[in-house]
């Protein structure tokens, strides 16, 4: 499907033999607002060198401020070629990049392949909507709490200020008497440092991490969900290519997802491993804490099916069924 959407823009505004010569030899940059070794940053690491000859130059950190929830229409407006999003922070313009962050759905990269397969199509459609194209999907490995102090019980998430990184997890968390906020990634460290963060919902995946652990020497793995995030591109910029380098690029894009989800199979481990030898306290949830986040998280799916309408039932209806 990804093959046909992108092949298919070169028939909808033909170019000249120039364009597509200057479409190929002109640096794309791709964007994103997470550091250097975050799975979304190695995804454009990998995109970059798999679509070579195309010249394209990973940016990282949020380049000149645009994170998540605007690289959408900064990629549509031609701002950088190429964007990778974290899809919770797009749920404010369709119900549907909610979906792999919906709280205890798919906890297991085995679940969270089969989701996006029963997802994908309306990720596409969506981002159409929005004038970019979907390139690639980047896996997430499981989100926790980075906390200050050890979150054992229900009682520790009340009052607690935390961060989360949709709508869903605000509400989840709220419904826990939590006094949770969604921030982008790239104001977290400001709010850490300031001391007006108490936890972060995340996975702390890579150069993340890092960030982390020099203010959350606590880590609780609750399991709450495998997000992923999705990278794009500009569809003017695409039909700049030729036929045959649009498919190159296709195809580059197919090994970087893939080479991602291979990579999700030892980063969770090596992760922690990492957060131990910074000094962070790994800790299960007790049986009490786990019951009352699936709860609240089940009423925040509900919650969700309700606004996503009989899109989002089919969507989680194939997932389910394993379909």
């Amino acid at each position: 499907m990804r093959r046909r959407t992108l092949l298919a823009l070169g028939t909808s505004m033909p170019f000249a033999a120039l364009s597509q010569q200057a479409g190929a030899q002109q640096a794309w940059t791709a964007a994103t607002e997470y550091p250097a070794g975050a799975m979304p940053a190695e995804g454009l690491v990998r995109l970059a060198e798999a679509a070579k000859p195309l010249v394209i130059t990973p940016a990282f950190d949020a380049p000149g401020g645009v994170r998540s929830a605007a690289m959408p229409r900064a990629v549509a407006e031609g701002k950088f070629a190429i964007g990778d999003a974290f899809a919770g922070a797009l749920g404010g313009l369709d119900p549907v990049f909610l979906l792999s962050s919906l709280p205890f759905l798919a906890t297991s990269a085995a679940e969270a392949k089969r989701l996006l397969v029963a997802a994908r199509p309306a990720y596409l459609a969506a981002l159409e909507k929005l004038d970019v194209t979907l390139l690639h999907v980047t896996p997430w490995p499981p989100t926790g709490i980075w906390s200050r102090r050890p979150i054992a019980t229900p009682a520790d998430l009340r009052g607690l200020k935390l961060r989360t990184y949709d709508a869903t997890g605000t509400e989840t968390m709220r419904a826990l008497g939590a006094e949770a906020e969604l921030l982008s990634f790239q104001a977290v460290a400001t709010r850490l440092a300031d001391g007006s963060l108490d936890a972060v919902l995340s996975s702390g995946d890579g150069g993340a991490g890092r960030r982390l652990w020099e203010h959350l020497p606590h880590f609780t793995e609750i399991g709450y969900a495998m997000p992923v995030s999705l990278a794009f591109g500009n569809q003017e910029r695409l039909r700049s290519l030729t036929e045959a380098q649009r498919a190159e690029l296709e195809r580059a894009a197919t090994r970087t997802e893939t080479s991602l989800w291979t990579l999700l199979e030892t980063r969770d481990a090596a992760n922690q491993q990492r957060m131990r030898e910074n000094g962070v306290t790994i800790a299960q949830p007790g049986a009490p804490l786990l019951a009352a986040l699936k709860e609240a998280g089940g009423a925040a799916v509900r919650e969700w099916e309700a606004k996503a309408g009989s899109a989002g039932s089919e969507i989680l209806a194939a997932y389910r069924s394993g379909g």
